[in-house]
This record gives structure tokens, sequence and C-alpha cells, in this order.
């Protein structure tokens, strides 16, 4: 989180948290593309909330790290339902960088996706290994 603050501070608009998946797990994420900035930045042009593979426009997956800019709440309560009839922050996020600016940043380091059994096993394994192993 303090390297997307750090962000923040630098570019001064929504920063998103980002990592390489499978093409066949983009149907679990919010998925971006954009124009490169660097190896670990992207200015985020497109953004769709959990795409079939064969519908995402990357393998880039926003993985719940954001730093959001206040404008965000206007902009959510004028968005439409989308994906499964819910009002998708993925939607707002889109909007907010279509016009202005969100970048996206890779993440480094290792991440467990605690939303499934078996990623929740995988994070309780490693802390359990780094305390007591």
């Amino acid at each position: 989180m303090a390297r997307l603050v750090n962000l923040y501070k630098q570019f001064r608009c929504t920063i998103l948290s980002v990592q390489e998946v499978p093409a066949a797990e983009t149907e679990k994420y919010g998925v971006i593309a954009g124009e490169v900035l660097d190896e670990h930045l992207i200015r985020v042009t497109d953004m769709v909330e959990k795409p079939a593979p064969s519908d995402a426009p990357g393998n880039l997956a926003v993985i719940g790290r954001y730093v959001l800019t206040p404008d965000i709440f206007d902009i959510i309560t004028k968005t439409e339902a989308g994906k499964n009839g819910e009002v998708q922050l993925t939607d707002a996020i889109l909007s907010q960088a279509s016009s202005g600016c969100v970048i996206a940043c890779k993440f480094q380091g290792r991440r467990f996706d605690c939303g499934s059994i078996g990623g929740f096993v995988e994070a309780t394994n490693a802390i359990y290994q780094q305390r007591f192993g």
C-alpha cells in the first residue's frame, strides 16, 4: 500500500494494484489494459469486470488494492448497474480513466487469494511457516 500511496503523490489520480494471471482466470477479476509507462506502470484505458478469457482486454487483474480519489463517490452514484445487475466499482474506475487518469501498478511480492478455500489455506500455511517453521 505504501507504494500505491507514493504513486498517488506522484500522479494525483486513482492507483490500482494489478498482477498477471493466466487467461483462464480472468473470470475471477476485473482486468485492465492500457498504455505501458514503464515495466511496472500502466495508464489504464480499458477495464472489464470478470470477463471471459475471450473477452478480456489482457491478463492484468486488479487484485483488490486501490488508492481511490474522492470523485469516485460521485462517479459511482451515477454508474448504472453492470455485470450481474450490480453497480461495479470497475465501471466507475473505467469512467475515471476515460475522463482523466488511472494508473495501474504491477504488484511485486507474494499474494494470496483468500477469497478461495485453497488460497486461504495457502496463506495460513505460509504464515504458520514464517512464525513456527
